[in-house]
Protein backbone atom coordinates (compact mmCIF):
# COMPACT_ATOMS: atom_id res chain seq x y z
CA UNK A 1 0.00 0.00 0.00
CA UNK A 2 1.50 3.33 -1.03
CA UNK A 3 1.56 5.92 1.71
CA UNK A 4 0.45 9.07 -0.09
CA UNK A 5 0.44 12.66 1.00
CA UNK A 6 -2.29 14.89 -0.35
CA UNK A 7 -1.45 15.85 -3.93
CA UNK A 8 -2.91 18.70 -5.90
CA UNK A 9 -4.61 17.35 -9.02
CA UNK A 10 -5.46 18.86 -12.37
CA UNK A 11 -8.70 20.79 -11.76
CA UNK A 12 -11.73 21.14 -14.00
CA UNK A 13 -10.69 24.73 -14.71
CA UNK A 14 -7.22 23.53 -15.74
CA UNK A 15 -8.73 21.02 -18.15
CA UNK A 16 -11.06 23.68 -19.53
CA UNK A 17 -8.24 26.20 -20.01
CA UNK A 18 -5.92 23.77 -21.77
CA UNK A 19 -8.77 22.34 -23.86
CA UNK A 20 -9.77 25.80 -25.11
CA UNK A 21 -6.15 26.63 -25.95
CA UNK A 22 -5.76 23.32 -27.81
CA UNK A 23 -9.00 23.80 -29.79
CA UNK A 24 -7.93 27.33 -30.71
CA UNK A 25 -4.58 26.03 -32.01
CA UNK A 26 -6.29 23.27 -33.98
CA UNK A 27 -8.76 25.64 -35.62
CA UNK A 28 -5.99 28.10 -36.43
CA UNK A 29 -4.00 25.38 -38.18
CA UNK A 30 -7.05 24.17 -40.14
CA UNK A 31 -7.86 27.70 -41.31
CA UNK A 32 -4.36 28.75 -42.35
CA UNK A 33 -2.21 27.28 -45.10
CA UNK A 34 -1.47 27.74 -48.78
CA UNK A 35 -5.21 28.49 -49.08
CA UNK A 36 -6.70 30.46 -46.19
CA UNK A 37 -10.20 29.36 -45.21
CA UNK A 38 -12.60 31.46 -43.08
CA UNK A 39 -13.35 30.03 -39.65
CA UNK A 40 -17.12 29.99 -40.27
CA UNK A 41 -16.53 27.96 -43.43
CA UNK A 42 -14.46 25.45 -41.44
CA UNK A 43 -17.29 25.02 -38.93
CA UNK A 44 -19.79 24.71 -41.77
CA UNK A 45 -17.80 22.00 -43.56
CA UNK A 46 -17.26 20.00 -40.35
CA UNK A 47 -20.97 20.29 -39.47
CA UNK A 48 -21.99 19.07 -42.92
CA UNK A 49 -19.57 16.16 -42.62
CA UNK A 50 -20.99 15.19 -39.21
CA UNK A 51 -24.55 15.44 -40.49
CA UNK A 52 -23.74 13.35 -43.57
CA UNK A 53 -24.29 16.08 -46.14
CA UNK A 54 -20.69 16.94 -47.04
CA UNK A 55 -20.04 18.06 -50.62
CA UNK A 56 -17.23 15.86 -51.93
CA UNK A 57 -16.81 18.10 -54.97
CA UNK A 58 -16.47 21.31 -52.96
CA UNK A 59 -12.97 22.81 -52.85
CA UNK A 60 -13.12 23.76 -49.17
CA UNK A 61 -14.69 20.41 -48.27
CA UNK A 62 -11.87 18.51 -49.97
CA UNK A 63 -9.11 20.63 -48.43
CA UNK A 64 -10.53 20.52 -44.90
CA UNK A 65 -11.86 16.97 -44.69
CA UNK A 66 -9.21 15.05 -46.65
CA UNK A 67 -6.03 17.09 -46.20
CA UNK A 68 -5.94 19.45 -43.24
CA UNK A 69 -8.24 17.83 -40.68
CA UNK A 70 -6.54 14.39 -40.59
CA UNK A 71 -3.11 16.05 -40.71
CA UNK A 72 -3.82 18.49 -37.88
CA UNK A 73 -5.41 15.84 -35.65
CA UNK A 74 -2.55 13.38 -36.32
CA UNK A 75 -0.01 16.08 -35.53
CA UNK A 76 -1.76 16.93 -32.26
CA UNK A 77 -1.88 13.27 -31.21
CA UNK A 78 1.81 12.74 -32.06
CA UNK A 79 2.73 15.86 -30.08
CA UNK A 80 0.69 14.68 -27.09
CA UNK A 81 2.22 11.20 -27.22
CA UNK A 82 5.83 12.36 -27.44
CA UNK A 83 5.39 15.02 -24.76
CA UNK A 84 3.64 12.62 -22.36
CA UNK A 85 6.42 10.06 -22.85
CA UNK A 86 9.06 12.69 -22.16
CA UNK A 87 7.38 13.82 -18.93
CA UNK A 88 6.93 10.22 -17.75
CA UNK A 89 10.52 9.21 -18.52
CA UNK A 90 11.98 12.31 -16.89
CA UNK A 91 10.01 11.58 -13.74
CA UNK A 92 10.72 7.87 -13.80
CA UNK A 93 14.47 8.23 -14.30
CA UNK A 94 14.83 11.52 -12.39
CA UNK A 95 16.82 12.95 -15.27
CA UNK A 96 15.89 16.18 -17.12
CA UNK A 97 17.38 14.85 -20.37
CA UNK A 98 15.40 11.61 -20.45
CA UNK A 99 13.06 11.05 -23.41
CA UNK A 100 12.56 8.54 -26.20
CA UNK A 101 15.61 9.61 -28.18
CA UNK A 102 17.80 9.64 -25.05
CA UNK A 103 16.91 6.04 -24.27
CA UNK A 104 17.42 4.86 -27.86
CA UNK A 105 13.78 3.83 -28.35
CA UNK A 106 13.13 6.51 -30.99
CA UNK A 107 16.23 5.47 -32.92
CA UNK A 108 15.09 1.85 -32.81
CA UNK A 109 11.60 2.75 -34.04
CA UNK A 110 13.08 4.87 -36.84
CA UNK A 111 15.36 1.99 -37.83
CA UNK A 112 12.36 -0.35 -38.11
CA UNK A 113 10.35 2.11 -40.20
CA UNK A 114 13.28 2.86 -42.54
CA UNK A 115 13.96 -0.87 -42.93
CA UNK A 116 10.35 -1.36 -44.04
CA UNK A 117 10.57 1.59 -46.46
CA UNK A 118 13.97 0.64 -47.90
CA UNK A 119 13.09 -3.00 -48.57
CA UNK A 120 9.37 -2.55 -49.26
CA UNK A 121 8.42 -4.81 -46.35
CA UNK A 122 4.70 -5.24 -45.71
CA UNK A 123 2.42 -7.65 -43.91
CA UNK A 124 0.01 -9.67 -46.10
CA UNK A 125 -2.93 -8.97 -43.79
CA UNK A 126 -2.03 -5.31 -43.21
CA UNK A 127 -0.13 -4.05 -46.26
CA UNK A 128 -0.92 -0.39 -45.42
CA UNK A 129 0.51 -0.70 -41.91
CA UNK A 130 3.89 -2.27 -42.66
CA UNK A 131 5.89 0.78 -41.58
CA UNK A 132 3.89 1.15 -38.38
CA UNK A 133 4.21 -2.51 -37.39
CA UNK A 134 7.96 -2.60 -38.05
CA UNK A 135 8.49 0.66 -36.14
CA UNK A 136 6.61 -0.71 -33.11
CA UNK A 137 8.40 -4.06 -33.38
CA UNK A 138 11.84 -2.45 -33.49
CA UNK A 139 10.89 -0.08 -30.65
CA UNK A 140 10.05 -3.09 -28.47
CA UNK A 141 13.17 -4.97 -29.56
CA UNK A 142 15.24 -1.88 -28.75
CA UNK A 143 13.65 -1.63 -25.32
CA UNK A 144 14.28 -5.33 -24.60
CA UNK A 145 17.92 -5.07 -25.68
CA UNK A 146 18.46 -1.93 -23.57
CA UNK A 147 16.85 -3.49 -20.48
CA UNK A 148 18.70 -6.80 -20.90
CA UNK A 149 22.05 -5.04 -21.24
CA UNK A 150 21.26 -2.75 -18.32
CA UNK A 151 20.22 -5.76 -16.20
CA UNK A 152 23.40 -7.57 -17.21
CA UNK A 153 25.52 -4.71 -15.86
CA UNK A 154 23.23 -3.73 -12.96
CA UNK A 155 20.63 -6.07 -11.47
CA UNK A 156 18.85 -3.14 -9.84
CA UNK A 157 18.25 -1.47 -13.25
CA UNK A 158 19.49 1.88 -11.92
CA UNK A 159 18.67 5.08 -13.75
CA UNK A 160 22.22 5.92 -14.78
CA UNK A 161 22.79 2.46 -16.25
CA UNK A 162 19.59 2.55 -18.32
CA UNK A 163 20.36 6.03 -19.70
CA UNK A 164 23.97 5.11 -20.53
CA UNK A 165 22.94 1.93 -22.36
CA UNK A 166 20.14 3.83 -24.10
CA UNK A 167 22.49 6.51 -25.42
CA UNK A 168 24.95 3.91 -26.69
CA UNK A 169 22.20 1.86 -28.33
CA UNK A 170 20.78 5.01 -29.95
CA UNK A 171 24.17 5.71 -31.54
CA UNK A 172 24.38 2.13 -32.74
CA UNK A 173 20.88 2.21 -34.27
CA UNK A 174 21.61 5.58 -35.92
CA UNK A 175 24.75 4.15 -37.56
CA UNK A 176 22.75 1.28 -39.06
CA UNK A 177 20.08 3.79 -40.13
CA UNK A 178 22.71 5.85 -41.97
CA UNK A 179 24.00 2.69 -43.66
CA UNK A 180 20.49 1.81 -44.89
CA UNK A 181 20.02 5.34 -46.23
CA UNK A 182 23.33 5.10 -48.10
CA UNK A 183 22.22 1.98 -49.98
CA UNK A 184 18.50 2.83 -50.29
CA UNK A 185 18.74 3.73 -54.00
CA UNK A 186 15.46 4.98 -55.44
CA UNK A 187 13.93 5.12 -51.95
CA UNK A 188 16.48 7.72 -50.83
CA UNK A 189 14.37 10.88 -51.18
CA UNK A 190 11.25 9.73 -49.27
CA UNK A 191 13.39 8.07 -46.58
CA UNK A 192 15.55 11.16 -46.01
CA UNK A 193 12.47 13.40 -45.87
CA UNK A 194 10.78 10.94 -43.50
CA UNK A 195 13.81 10.84 -41.16
CA UNK A 196 13.47 14.63 -40.77
CA UNK A 197 9.80 14.24 -39.83
CA UNK A 198 6.67 14.78 -41.90
CA UNK A 199 2.94 14.42 -41.34
CA UNK A 200 1.89 15.55 -44.81
CA UNK A 201 0.40 12.19 -45.80
CA UNK A 202 -1.68 11.62 -42.67
CA UNK A 203 -5.12 10.06 -43.04
CA UNK A 204 -7.96 8.99 -40.78
CA UNK A 205 -6.48 5.51 -40.37
CA UNK A 206 -3.42 7.18 -38.81
CA UNK A 207 -5.70 9.27 -36.60
CA UNK A 208 -7.53 6.17 -35.36
CA UNK A 209 -4.30 4.28 -34.64
CA UNK A 210 -2.76 7.22 -32.78
CA UNK A 211 -5.97 7.87 -30.83
CA UNK A 212 -6.37 4.26 -29.66
CA UNK A 213 -2.71 4.00 -28.68
CA UNK A 214 -2.80 7.29 -26.78
CA UNK A 215 -6.04 6.38 -24.99
CA UNK A 216 -4.69 3.02 -23.82
CA UNK A 217 -1.06 3.91 -23.06
CA UNK A 218 -1.76 7.48 -21.96
CA UNK A 219 -4.36 6.32 -19.47
CA UNK A 220 -1.82 3.91 -17.96
CA UNK A 221 0.71 6.71 -17.52
CA UNK A 222 -1.82 9.14 -16.03
CA UNK A 223 -3.05 6.53 -13.54
CA UNK A 224 0.52 6.09 -12.25
CA UNK A 225 1.15 9.77 -11.50
CA UNK A 226 1.44 9.06 -7.76
CA UNK A 227 4.12 6.43 -8.36
CA UNK A 228 6.07 8.83 -10.59
CA UNK A 229 5.85 11.43 -7.79
CA UNK A 230 7.28 8.84 -5.41
CA UNK A 231 10.27 8.29 -7.71
CA UNK A 232 11.25 11.94 -7.10
CA UNK A 233 12.41 11.02 -3.59
CA UNK A 234 14.61 8.20 -4.89
CA UNK A 235 14.00 4.57 -5.77
CA UNK A 236 14.94 3.22 -2.33
CA UNK A 237 12.64 5.63 -0.51
CA UNK A 238 9.87 4.91 -3.01
CA UNK A 239 10.29 1.18 -2.37
CA UNK A 240 10.01 1.73 1.38
CA UNK A 241 6.64 3.47 1.01
CA UNK A 242 5.21 0.63 -1.08
CA UNK A 243 5.93 1.51 -4.71
CA UNK A 244 6.54 -1.63 -6.86
CA UNK A 245 9.70 -0.19 -8.42
CA UNK A 246 10.40 -2.77 -11.10
CA UNK A 247 6.77 -3.14 -12.23
CA UNK A 248 6.22 0.61 -12.53
CA UNK A 249 9.56 1.13 -14.28
CA UNK A 250 9.04 -1.68 -16.80
CA UNK A 251 5.37 -0.81 -17.37
CA UNK A 252 6.11 2.86 -17.98
CA UNK A 253 8.93 2.09 -20.39
CA UNK A 254 6.80 -0.42 -22.32
CA UNK A 255 3.84 1.94 -22.80
CA UNK A 256 6.22 4.78 -23.73
CA UNK A 257 7.94 2.52 -26.27
CA UNK A 258 4.52 1.75 -27.77
CA UNK A 259 3.58 5.43 -28.02
CA UNK A 260 6.96 6.36 -29.50
CA UNK A 261 6.88 3.47 -31.99
CA UNK A 262 3.45 4.44 -33.34
CA UNK A 263 4.31 8.16 -33.42
CA UNK A 264 7.62 7.62 -35.23
CA UNK A 265 6.04 5.24 -37.75
CA UNK A 266 3.47 7.89 -38.75
CA UNK A 267 5.33 11.18 -38.27
CA UNK A 268 8.95 10.18 -38.71
CA UNK A 269 11.77 11.33 -36.46
CA UNK A 270 10.59 14.43 -34.59
CA UNK A 271 13.05 15.61 -31.98
CA UNK A 272 12.89 17.82 -28.90
CA UNK A 273 9.12 17.55 -28.31
CA UNK A 274 9.49 15.07 -25.46
CA UNK A 275 12.42 17.04 -24.05
CA UNK A 276 11.33 20.68 -24.17
CA UNK A 277 7.53 20.60 -23.71
CA UNK A 278 7.58 18.84 -20.28
CA UNK A 279 10.14 21.38 -19.03
CA UNK A 280 7.95 24.27 -20.21
CA UNK A 281 4.86 22.64 -18.64
CA UNK A 282 6.78 22.11 -15.39
CA UNK A 283 7.43 25.86 -15.18
CA UNK A 284 3.68 26.56 -15.52
CA UNK A 285 2.12 23.84 -13.31
CA UNK A 286 5.01 22.63 -11.16
CA UNK A 287 6.70 19.22 -10.76
CA UNK A 288 3.69 17.31 -9.42
CA UNK A 289 2.94 14.63 -12.03
CA UNK A 290 -0.79 14.73 -11.31
CA UNK A 291 -0.72 18.16 -12.97
CA UNK A 292 2.42 17.85 -15.08
CA UNK A 293 1.30 14.84 -17.14
CA UNK A 294 -2.05 16.32 -18.32
CA UNK A 295 -0.38 19.69 -18.95
CA UNK A 296 2.31 18.00 -21.05
CA UNK A 297 -0.39 16.12 -22.96
CA UNK A 298 -2.16 19.32 -24.04
CA UNK A 299 1.01 21.40 -24.45
CA UNK A 300 2.62 18.83 -26.73
CA UNK A 301 -0.38 18.95 -29.05
CA UNK A 302 -0.34 22.77 -29.16
CA UNK A 303 3.42 22.95 -29.73
CA UNK A 304 3.52 20.44 -32.57
CA UNK A 305 0.49 21.72 -34.50
CA UNK A 306 1.94 25.24 -34.41
CA UNK A 307 5.31 23.89 -35.61
CA UNK A 308 3.51 22.07 -38.42
CA UNK A 309 1.74 25.32 -39.34
CA UNK A 310 5.15 27.01 -39.63
CA UNK A 311 6.35 24.16 -41.85
CA UNK A 312 3.43 24.71 -44.23
CA UNK A 313 3.41 28.50 -44.35
CA UNK A 314 6.91 29.83 -43.65
CA UNK A 315 8.36 29.17 -47.12
CA UNK A 316 5.11 28.52 -48.99
CA UNK A 317 4.82 26.69 -51.43
CA UNK A 318 7.92 24.86 -50.12
CA UNK A 319 7.18 22.69 -47.09
CA UNK A 320 9.81 22.25 -44.40
CA UNK A 321 10.26 18.93 -42.55
CA UNK A 322 8.68 19.26 -39.13
CA UNK A 323 11.70 17.74 -37.40
CA UNK A 324 13.82 20.66 -38.61
CA UNK A 325 11.44 23.21 -37.08
CA UNK A 326 11.02 21.36 -33.75
CA UNK A 327 14.78 20.90 -33.39
CA UNK A 328 15.44 24.56 -34.17
CA UNK A 329 12.77 25.93 -31.82
CA UNK A 330 13.33 23.20 -29.24
CA UNK A 331 17.06 23.76 -28.92
CA UNK A 332 16.61 27.51 -28.44
CA UNK A 333 13.76 26.96 -25.95
CA UNK A 334 15.70 24.38 -23.97
CA UNK A 335 18.77 26.62 -23.66
CA UNK A 336 16.52 29.50 -22.55
CA UNK A 337 14.70 27.36 -19.97
CA UNK A 338 17.96 25.89 -18.67
CA UNK A 339 19.56 29.35 -18.40
CA UNK A 340 16.67 30.86 -16.42
CA UNK A 341 16.47 27.76 -14.19
CA UNK A 342 20.15 28.11 -13.32
CA UNK A 343 19.72 31.81 -12.56
CA UNK A 344 16.82 31.06 -10.22
CA UNK A 345 18.90 28.43 -8.41
CA UNK A 346 21.80 30.85 -8.01
CA UNK A 347 19.63 33.47 -6.27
Amino acid sequence: MIVQRKQESFTVMDYLTFSVATCFALMLCICLGSTSIPLLEVFSVIWRALSGSADATGVYDAIILYIRLPRVISTALVGSSLSLCGAAMQGLLRNPLAEGSTLGVSAGAALGAVTALAFGLTLPALPFAGTTVFAMLFAFISLVIILLLAYRFDNALSTNTIILIGVIFGMFASSILSLLITFSGEHLKPIVFWTMGSLSGSNYANVLMLLITLLVCGTWVLLHADELNAFAIGEENARHIGVPIRRVKLGTMIVCATLIGVSVSIGGSIGFVGLVVPHAARIVVGPNHKKLLPASLFSGAIFLVLCDLLCRTLLNPLELPIGVVTSFLGSISFVTIFYHARRREAK
